[in-house]
């Protein structure tokens, strides 16, 4: 029998296998095991010896201090995996249940933002990365996953490997945005800054791809260098798509 690590008890060994079983993405699984120790820290015992009014304690705790709507659906969800699925203990979760969370706008910049926007941008690569994001309607994480090999020209389409949900997928590519990726492979090849079938926003090392943290400092920082006084994010640029759908700007970024 394999002995766990000293810091791992069984029962959170348990939980990981569960979530590993179910091939649930990483970032997801932190966020769970997360969940579970900050309600052991709130009970004070194992959570295995939780107790139905344990769990409707621990939701009036976490309105009490402030949580956020999101954050308690997410606490909720973590907690319902661990006694549904770990424990096998459904009934447990009969008083916790998840509350609605407020619909918010997303913000929405205006053509002319979003140029000096992207023009803003420290380098080229962050430019053209931030285009994509704008173009295509992509989230930070699929820009920076993106390979060279996933732009095809002909159908006019990007390849969404894995994306949310871990589905595939394709994105629309205008003929300007076609252009700029271009005018960046060309740069970046003649940097020897992208080897053949590698990342199309490669990192300081060719062989890394540009991590989603420094694309979120690239935009935060051109938001600033552009003097756009609005809450500015990838998310912002990724909305923008079904924005100019319905307000009938069609699919083409507006970026000449």
């Amino acid at each position: 029998m394999t002995s766990l690590p000293a810091n791992i008890s069984p029962l959170r060994q348990r939980m990981i296998d569960d979530m590993r079983m179910r091939q649930l993405a990483p970032k997801t699984q932190d966020i769970y095991l997360h969940i579970v120790r900050e309600f052991t820290r709130f009970l004070g015992r194992s959570p295995d010896t939780a107790t139905v009014e344990d769990l409707r304690r621990y939701q009036l705790y976490l309105v009490d201090h402030g949580t956020s709507a999101v954050s308690l659906n997410h606490a909720i969800t973590g907690l319902k995996f661990f006694f549904t699925v770990t424990l096998d203990r459904p009934e447990l979760m009969v008083r916790m249940q998840p509350v609605r969370v407020p619909r918010i706008l997303p913000v929405v910049l205006s053509p002319d933002e979003v140029r000096r926007l992207i023009e803003a941008a420290g380098n080229l690569k962050h430019q053209t990365a931030l285009s994509v994001a704008y173009g295509a309607g992509l989230r930070a994480s699929e820009v920076v996953a993106l390979k060279v090999t996933d732009v095809d020209s002909e159908r006019m389409t990007l390849r969404i490997e894995q994306g949310k949900g871990r589905r595939d997928r394709y994105a629309m590519l205008s003929p300007v945005l076609l252009e700029r990726l271009r005018v960046w492979w060309r740069v970046a090849r003649a940097q020897g800054k992208m080897p053949d079938g590698g990342w199309l926003f490669p990192g300081l090392d060719p062989l890394d791809q540009l991590s989603t943290r420094q694309l979120n400092c690239a935009i935060h920082a051109a938001a600033e260098a552009a003097n756009i006084d609005k809450r500015v994010s990838m998310h912002t640029l990724r909305h923008y798509v079904p924005f100019r759908i319905m307000s009938g700007y069609g699919l083409a970024p507006a970026i000449d």
